[in-house]
């Protein structure tokens, strides 16, 4: 018999889960070309290679897939990072792992001329595992040891480095610049099918894997004493979690460039609305991830019509005041 609790959290996610569904549609329909809910229907049963059919079929319908599985992804990264870290503030751009994979990426385009989404994806993910590795390295330095505002500091400086680094490459390399500018700022338009079916036999068991470990992340929050006590190998649960921030914050600067913000905004959100039990965080930031990013990038295709800004900017426009106010609150939990 489930809670009054249970019931609720559950037919929360299915309407997230609802919503989610409802804008992925609004992705399809929405946007500079006039297109309407039949002729959807129409690019995918009665497909009659007209404009309108091709930019719902072949544009508009990897946008929205490419944004909710980005989205999901880097949600779900930010929440594993704050549970592990103990750090609010903890997200693939704010610690520098997002800025780590795009500098490996465009070091793969610019000097190596690498055009394949295979290589992408694997570049993508040696940079945010070399990125954490530096935060983790240089966070460590000091008695203290590890400690919140540290790992901040660290992945700060490390996002500043990597930043610094792609901008002078890109200076000294000006051909590569057209080719990885719209990318850098974090964008999924444009992007093909082919780009997600790359990183989906990554990302999918990631997802799993994340809301199977959620039980142990529970024992986790409650400190290292406590979980070790219990039994937990808090050393292999930690590692696991590291893993799959680098697959998630990875694939999804693989396929969209390095997205700020949803990583912050969502696993508070999600906090918010189901309390600190990672059993219903992690899905909650699946569907709401998937939703925002979807949302923002709908947005942006209005702002200045008939041109689109990058998603990017739209999830920056969103996510620096709430970044504001978690700074501003301290470095304790929700």
């Amino acid at each position: 018999m489930f809670s009054k609790s249970t019931l609720k959290k559950s037919i929360g996610l299915f309407l997230g889960f609802t919503i989610l569904i409802i804008l992925m549609c609004g992705s399809l329909i929405f946007g500079y070309a006039d297109t309407n809910l039949k002729m959807v229907y129409d690019s995918f049963f009665n497909f009659n290679g007209s404009n309108e059919h091709i930019i719902v079929y072949e544009v508009r319908m990897p946008r929205a897939l490419i944004g909710a599985v980005v989205g999901a992804s880097l949600a779900l990264a930010g929440a594993i990072m704050q549970a592990l870290t103990k750090n609010p503030l903890a997200s693939p751009s704010v610690f520098g792992i997002n800025a780590g994979a795009g500098f490996f990426m465009v070091v793969a385009v610019s000097v190596f001329y690498v055009n394949s989404y295979q290589a992408f994806t694997w570049i993508a993910f040696a940079g945010a595992a070399f990125s954490a590795f530096l935060v983790y390295f240089v966070g460590s330095f000091g008695r203290e040891g590890l400690t919140p505002m540290k790992l901040t500091l660290a992945g700060a400086a490390m996002a500043a480095l990597f930043s610094s680094l792609t901008q002078g490459l890109l200076v000294v390399n000006e051909s590569a610049l057209d080719q990885v500018l719209f990318w850098l700022a974090g964008s999924i338009q444009g992007r093909k099918i082919e780009s997600l079916y790359v990183v989906l036999p990554y990302i999918i068991p990631a997802v799993v894997i994340c809301l199977l470990l959620s039980k142990k992340i529970n024992v986790l929050t409650m400190g290292e004493d406590v979980a070790k006590g219990l039994g937990q190998r808090t050393g292999f649960v930690k590692l696991l979690g590291a893993l799959l921030v680098i697959v998630l914050g990875g694939g999804a600067v693989a396929v969209a460039g390095p997205i700020a913000f949803i990583g912050i905004v969502i696993p508070h959100f999600s906090r918010f609305i189901v309390g600190n039990d990672y059993r219903w965080i992690l899905p909650y930031c699946v569907v709401l991830g998937g939703s925002l990013l979807v949302f923002a990038d709908i947005l942006a295709r209005y702002i200045v019509m008939p041109e689109e800004i990058p998603v990017g900017v739209m999830t920056a426009f969103i996510g620096t005041p709430f970044f504001i106010y978690i700074a501003r609150r301290g470095f304790s939990q929700t």
